[in-house]
């Protein structure tokens, strides 16, 4: 049986910071939280991506889950259309530079070249590290 796409990504955060996650996710890049199961309502948050079926998973990491702050692992999240692309982009280097707990801690300024490999076969896209330093891309 084909793989027919992605039932959810898990990011990992600093232990406590959940209330982080969601400003950031919810608040800045637009997913709706969900529910967790009962038992885990501490220490995970849920997202859904649009209609798609898709989530984003934050759960707290664990000391030999530690990665490079410069690690290139990453989830992509594709967008419609340039439009909202560009106004995501934006949104993300406002929260950015507007700083905050919740702020990514590094994020693509528009207009400027996004920060991954070069080359005719890469479509628009850029790149942010949300506030626990997971590398996220976005693209068309």
């Amino acid at each position: 049986m084909p793989i027919t796409g992605l039932a959810h990504i898990n990011l990992t955060v600093p232990p406590g910071t959940l209330p982080l996650a969601v400003e950031f996710y919810s608040g800045t890049l637009g997913l709706k939280p969900r529910e967790v199961p009962h038992l885990q309502k501490d220490s995970l948050a849920w997202f859904d991506i649009a209609d798609s079926g898709q989530q984003v998973h934050v759960a707290f990491e664990k000391e030999s889950d530690l990665v490079s702050a410069k690690s290139s692992r990453h989830p992509c999240f594709k967008l419609s259309d340039g439009q909202a692309l560009l106004e995501l982009r934006r949104k993300v280097y406002e929260h950015f530079e507007r700083g905050g707990e919740s702020a990514p801690v590094a994020a693509d300024k528009p207009g400027a070249e996004d920060s991954g490999a070069k080359g005719v076969e890469y479509p628009q896209r850029f790149f942010a590290r949300d506030y626990a330093g997971n590398r996220l891309e976005f693209s068309l």
